[in-house]
């Protein structure tokens, strides 16, 4: 129960709702989010969570952890860390998280910045995937 209690304490921006949330959401949803809306938040959350979702909690939160880093956010970094390592994961795999989305910021950067042709580059990524 620990565990679901601390995915219920996720970030502004992802938080993650859970069947023992019941109608008592954490202060910080209530204090923050439009009341008539609040409940179909929960909804959507509980979308993801729920048992169709197809990703685990700790890889949820490690995903979760790695786009904090780049938003950047302070809160998210703080609660999706506490429950990646609630889910599981050690600090090697938050390291790893937190580096792959540095990566992929990095990319995105030069890639952007330099304006390179995006269908040669879907042509690129193809080929890397198909070889011929």
């Amino acid at each position: 129960m620990r565990l679901i209690q601390i995915v219920i304490l996720s970030t502004v921006l992802a938080l993650l709702a859970t069947p023992g949330f019941g109608a008592d959401p954490p202060k910080f949803y209530k204090d923050t989010f439009p009341e008539h809306a609040l409940q179909y938040k929960l909804e959507a959350e509980m979308a993801l969570v729920g048992e169709n979702a197809q990703l685990d909690v700790k890889t949820r939160e490690l995903i979760a952890l790695g786009v904090s880093a780049q938003i950047p956010c302070e809160y998210c970094v703080y609660a999706h860390t506490k429950n990646a390592i609630a889910a599981g994961a050690s600090e090697a795999e938050i390291r790893e998280a937190v580096a792959t989305a540095a990566h992929v910021r990095h990319w995105s950067t030069v890639l952007n910045g330099m304006a390179y042709d995006l269908e040669s580059f879907k042509m690129e990524v193809d080929e890397m995937h198909d070889p011929k």
